[in-house]
């Protein structure tokens, strides 16, 4: 860099600073704004030594060079943080095996070190992820810093549920924390009877625990208390692991289809626009929070579709789970349409019951496969997305699990609500129409479909327990696989 330019200074000229170097230090002294820290730059030190650089200033050329070299370094570790992230993904288990789309650091540097007054804010930003919903919370994470320097009252957590009409007596209390939070509109006036749990205070509730992936039910139990009472230091912190996270996510060359675990949420893209009115949404089920059954990190292309599809049990479930109750319950294979085959696919044969077949599905010389049907494991339909962790979106047999707030239920593959929208979505290209009708008299029908999509629909299983949403809201979701006290320990306080 410095050869080309005869190893002239990029940020001084004649032992004096440049305009555009004090706004790269202001840039990185404001590195927090993207929930980065500002002493990885060296802020403080790089300060210093341009007070000595201004025109009145008594710095030799040696300091000069030193002080633009060490500028250089500076913003070149900022560039790659806002655009990589911090840390490599790969150091917490996440496989995403399409990064970030590569940029010319020096360029971009070049154009920051010729920049107008403020062109070079919009310069860097450029480097940064260009997702919509990433310049949301990014956007919010000031206003949490605001939140958690002036904190709301804290709160007891009642000794039993609060309800409508009931008596409360840090109702007040209560009121000025949703309202701070815009959980409760500030003109919204308290009943006659300010210590009373009221109809008002119980809205603010309701939108508080909609944000916070809580039962929304307006009651104030135990366990909208512990959100209540989660510090907003703590908050901002998930924000700042979360922007860190959205750093790794590729950017996509086809709309993709993506699942946020701890909100238990899928977002198929219509368009490369991450915006509401551009997306299909639904809620999943995941894998359970121990984590032999966590769903894994990764990004892999949907290729098929099969409708009623058999399901191939895996050898661990076969060995814990059926083989001991196929002991106590003779008929167990019968009952849950069970067959023992001698390979995971579609075509082996059926084997007879022995003790022979059982000792060998014990030593994994044979398999166990479900036959399609409304009790099938996986449903009436199969997304296929070939990946080394064997998982995939299907639908369920159990749908009374998507009531429940927490939905991580599954051993690792995801069960999705609405497997109906999501296959007329993903099948949208294919030569032939897949109405809604026709996906539903697929899935209950009588025969095995594959159906193979004409285009891969790129899918991202992603982490993050915060959401900024266009409507200004933030929503927090609980870590429930503990990611974020991993990555918060990588990348310290």
């Amino acid at each position: 860099m410095y050869s080309d330019r005869r190893y002239t200074g990029l940020w001084t000229h004649g032992a004096k600073i440049t305009p555009q170097a004090q706004q790269v230090l202001v840039l990185l002294s404001h590195a927090q704004e993207l929930g980065l820290r500002p002493d990885d730059y060296d802020v403080e030190p790089l300060m210093a030594a341009g007070m000595r650089l201004v025109p009145n200033g008594s710095a030799s050329a040696a300091q000069a060079a030193a002080f633009d070299i060490q500028l250089t370094q500076s913003a070149l570790h900022y560039l790659h943080d806002a655009h990589f992230g911090r840390i490599d993904p790969r150091r917490v288990g996440f496989e995403l095996a399409v990064p970030r789309a590569p940029f010319d650091s020096t360029a971009v540097l070049l154009d920051m070190s010729g920049a107008d007054a403020g062109a070079d804010t919009r310069i860097a930003a450029s480097v940064e992820p260009q997702f919509y919903h990433y310049q949301l919370l990014k956007n919010s994470l000031s206003q949490y810093r605001a939140l958690a320097r002036d904190p709301p009252p804290l709160l007891t957590a009642p000794a039993h549920p609060i309800k409508v009409g009931n008596p409360y007596a840090q109702a007040p209390a209560l009121r000025q924390t949703l309202i701070r939070l815009g959980d409760l509109s500030p003109d919204t006036a308290p009943s006659a009877d300010p210590l009373t749990f009221d109809a008002a205070l119980s809205a603010g509730i309701r939108g508080f625990q909609a944000r916070h992936g809580l039962r929304i039910d307006g009651v104030l139990d135990s366990a909208t208390s512990r959100a209540l009472a989660v510090p907003l230091a703590a908050r901002v912190r998930q924000i700042e692991l979360t922007l860190e996270r959205w750093r790794w996510v590729p950017e996509f060359s086809a709309p993709p289809v993506i699942v946020n675990i701890p909100q238990f949420r899928l977002f198929a893209f219509n368009s490369l626009q991450d915006r509401k009115s551009e997306v299909l949404q639904m809620d999943v089920i995941v894998g359970r929070a121990f984590r032999p059954a966590h769903t894994p990190i990764f990004v892999a292309d949907m290729t098929s579709v099969i409708f009623r599809p058999y399901w191939q049990v895996p050898d661990s479930i076969a060995k814990k789970e059926m083989l001991p109750k196929l002991e106590r319950q003779p008929d167990y294979l019968q009952a849950q349409h069970l067959d023992i085959v001698s390979a995971s696919d579609e075509t082996s044969r059926p084997l007879a019951l022995s003790s022979e077949t059982v000792r060998a599905l014990l030593e994994g010389r044979l398999k166990l496969r479900q036959r399609p049907g409304p009790d099938n494991a996986l449903g009436l339909v199969k997304f296929s997305l070939p990946n080394p962790y064997d998982v995939y979106l299907h639908s369920t047999p159990t749908p009374a699990l998507f009531k429940e707030p927490v939905r991580a239920f599954s051993h690792g593959c995801i069960r999705v609500s609405d497997p109906v929208a999501l296959a007329v979505h993903v099948l949208r290209d294919t030569s032939a129409e897949w109405t809604a009708q026709k996906v539903r008299e697929a899935m209950d029908g009588e025969v095995t479909q594959h159906v193979r999509l004409v285009h891969p629909v790129p899918v991202l299983i992603l982490y993050g327990t915060a959401l900024a949403t266009e409507d200004g809201r933030i929503l927090f979701f609980d870590d429930i696989y503990g990611h974020d006290r991993q990555l918060a320990a990588l990348l310290g306080p």
